[in-house]
């Protein structure tokens, strides 16, 4: 049993502060604050330097300013009275019992709630153990269950030195690079046994035991605990099991997922919690179902085969990924080396283990696959689009080949994205005044959302230039930091100040640099592209941001060119590239962007979140109509779009240099026919009115829909507590706190 010791990090961090403040400390401890818009803007108040320098970490920003900075503060009538009205709407927000979940499915409890497994979340900047799409998925699949009371827990693992960093030397080449995150001042907690000490599980990596220390991260109402293994104890090697997010070679890669899914098991059951249903989101965490069977099979004394079904009514399992070259997949051989001593424990021989994993059973060569286990020994498995589900059918056909294609045993939940942790408090509170004060906890009603046709034309508008003034100055600061830190001459650093224009229509594409997402589309006809780009008369501008797998040279050399591209003395000012990418950076481009150009091969693109952020903050999606666009993009009878555009042809072709250039050859038709016109179609105060009747468009059909509330409504009553008989819609038209 865990003790919960009366000296908590936020305890000791509240002795530290004045009287009045002492309340901050708890705030800070729980990432409730990161989805408040005041919140954010409470903790930078106290020290805007000091917040930038400390990455936006209210852990460290109260460690690191001075006292008598906050005793200015603590005087402050005003200051104490707004850390008092959020602290209030805090208690209420943890202490609320008539949930949205509580009354829809009150079989899912805080006895058993769910385990929801995933290699990497992304909560906020402040706690860097994510990569991208997979792990904001998670963050904000943890933010609305805790909104919605769904009881949950999150497991996951905590990297030492997380993903890697992005500088861009100055022939336009990535470096990549690593920094220490400094646990003991992030708001986290190391859970102690009732001895004091750090609470440790063991797991064996080949002939070594492991020990596994557990952090806790509170995000409201929901606990995420993540795994560390870097400890005085353990192997040096074993230290950096956890060091790096997709980092090493395949050993590492099956060890981590070893801790993360036989160690996560074992975690939850040291810390007494036991789990009514697990979910896997991506295979990464399969190796967590035979921990779960070896433990039935421990109590039961029955066989594999016995509780196998058991173990299947537990497990639910969403894949992300369209191409059977991005799951995980180890040789028989490294199975051997990791699972030899494992699988005697499951009662079953090595051929019949290393048949849970095989796509062709009896094939001696056939390497174990991390989602073909998954499919296995879950009970549900989903894509996360319309589109995703239908391929993933395709895809898996082979492990069901007594059924049809459209009757393999796999749906789809379609991705959305938390809508306060994207919305800009600017637009946000343009909603508050005209469609309701409470409209984020009613975001899944499309009621509400047609009354954005009240929100005056001018209004939307300026407001939006406001966000995209934030953007250019953004974009501006960070170009510069990485001029003079490369060294760059004093003329190219001053030059940054005449780079973008916030009265220039904007586009934004920001995503990792993998060749499928072609993020040098654009540059395919270079002479057609500086034609647009470079019109003096109707200016369009972009703004790039992501980065490349450390191994992935062809990505690399994408960032490259497009490097290279922004060279040009016609596009010195009109494309810029933000190194470092992170969700920092992407709040900006979401809320500031007029245009989010997405351009993936079809039908590589799962579903994709980064358009659904745009779409809360009025910004419109030009978008290849893959992941889910599909869903969200409607055109008129004559194919004109109404809340956006599609790019290219609905079918793919198998000549990729063929559908990159009716794709380019559409874009740039788009662009020059359609997308420049509409947007400086403006009357004598600037406003275009075409273009923001688009806007609003965007709004009402989208918002509704691709929210990670009306995504957890799916989950609860289609797969976690599939007997829930409601309408999701209605079922979340009111969700109080």
């Amino acid at each position: 049993m865990v003790n919960t010791l009366s000296s908590t990090p936020a305890t000791h961090l509240s002795a530290k502060l004045p009287r009045s403040l002492k309340r901050l400390a708890y705030l800070a401890y729980n990432y409730w604050w990161s989805w408040v818009a005041d919140q954010v803007s409470l903790f930078e108040t106290i020290n805007p330097d000091v917040w930038e320098r400390c990455g936006h970490n209210p852990v460290a920003l109260l460690e690191s300013v001075s006292y008598e900075r906050l005793t200015q503060l603590s005087i402050d009538p005003l200051y104490v009275k707004r850390v008092n009205l959020l602290a209030d709407e805090f208690d209420r927000y943890m202490a609320a019992q008539n949930t949205w979940a509580s009354r829809v499915a009150p079989q899912i409890s805080k006895q058993r709630p769910v385990a929801y497994f995933c290699a990497e979340f992304g909560l906020h900047e402040s706690l860097p153990v994510y990569s991208g799409g997979l792990g904001i998925l998670a963050g904000d699949h943890l933010k609305s269950a805790s909104d919605l009371g769904v009881p949950m827990v999150g497991v996951g693992l905590l990297y030492r030195q997380g993903y890697f960093r992005q500088r861009l030397n100055r022939s336009g080449w990535q470096e990549d690079y690593y920094i220490n995150n400094p646990f003991e001042q992030m708001p986290l907690e190391l859970i102690r046994n009732e001895q004091g000490e750090p609470l440790v599980i063991e797991i064996q990596v080949r002939q070594r035991l492991v020990k596994v220390q557990i952090w806790r991260v509170q995000v409201g109402r929901v606990s995420l605990y993540l795994l560390d293994t870097d400890r005085q104890d353990n192997d040096p090697i074993d230290r950096w099991l956890t060091g790096h997010l997709y980092g090493g070679n395949q050993e590492t890669r099956i060890a981590q997922e070893v801790v993360l899914g036989i160690g996560g098991v074992r975690a939850l059951q040291a810390l007494g919690i036991e789990p009514g249903l697990y979910h896997l989101n991506e295979g990464h965490a399969a190796f967590c179902l035979l921990e779960v069977a070896r433990l039935d099979i421990q109590r039961t004394g029955k066989s594999f085969y016995d509780i196998e079904k058991s173990v299947r009514d537990r497990c639910v399992f969403t894949t992300h990924t369209p191409v059977p070259a991005g799951h995980d997949v180890f040789s028989a051989d490294l199975m051997d080396s990791f699972f030899a001593q494992y699988w005697p424990q499951l009662g079953l021989s090595r051929e019949q283990f290393l048949a849970l994993g095989a796509r062709r059973l009896g094939d001696p060569w056939e390497p174990f696959g991390m989602t073909v286990l998954a499919l296995r020994l879950c009970r549900t498995a989903n894509g996360v689009s319309e589109l995703h589900g239908q391929v993933s059918r395709q895809m898996w056909n082979v492990l069901y080949p007594e059924k049809s294609v459209d009757t393999v045993p796999i749906g789809y939940v379609t991705n959305g994205v938390h809508a306060s942790t994207w919305t800009a408090s600017l637009i946000g509170d343009l909603y508050s005044e005209y469609l309701d004060q409470d409209w984020f906890n009613n975001v899944a009603d499309p009621k509400l959302w047609e009354k954005v046709d009240q929100i005056p034309d001018d209004e939307l508008w300026w407001r939006h230039l406001v966000l995209k003034e934030r953007l250019v100055a953004h974009a501006r600061f960070k170009i510069r930091q990485a001029r003079q830190n490369r060294g760059e001459s004093l003329d190219l650093i001053e030059a940054v100040d005449r780079m973008l224009d916030p009265n220039t229509l904007t586009i934004g594409f920001a995503r990792r640099f993998s060749p499928y997402k072609r993020g040098d589309l654009l540059l395919r006809d270079a002479n057609r592209a500086l034609k647009i780009f470079g019109d003096l008369n109707r200016p369009v501008q972009i703004i790039f941001a992501g980065k490349a797998h450390p191994a992935d040279e062809e990505g690399k050399r994408i960032i490259q060119r497009i490097v290279e591209w922004c060279k040009q003395p016609a596009l010195q000012n009109r494309v810029a590239l933000i190194e470092d990418y992170d969700t920092y950076t992407a709040r900006k481009l979401v809320q500031g962007v007029d245009i989010w150009l997405n351009n993936p091969r079809r039908p590589l693109e799962a579903s994709g979140t980064s358009g659904q952020k745009v779409c809360f903050n009025g910004g419109i999606n030009c978008s290849v109509l893959d992941g889910w666009w599909c869903e969200g993009y409607q055109a008129d009878a004559n194919g004109k779009g109404l809340n956006g555009w599609a790019i290219g042809e609905d079918a793919n072709t198998s000549n990729q240099e063929l559908q990159d250039k009716i794709d380019s050859e559409s874009l740039y038709q788009l662009l020059e026919a359609e997308i420049v016109p509409l947007y400086y179609d403006q009357d004598a105060n600037g406003v275009s009115h075409r273009w923001v009747k688009m806007m609003k468009t965007s709004i009402k059909t989208n918002v509704p829909a691709f929210n990670t509330h009306r995504m957890i409504a799916d989950y609860v009553t289609r797969i976690y507590a599939p007997g829930t008989k409601m309408d999701v819609g209605q079922s979340l038209a009111k969700v109080p706190f």
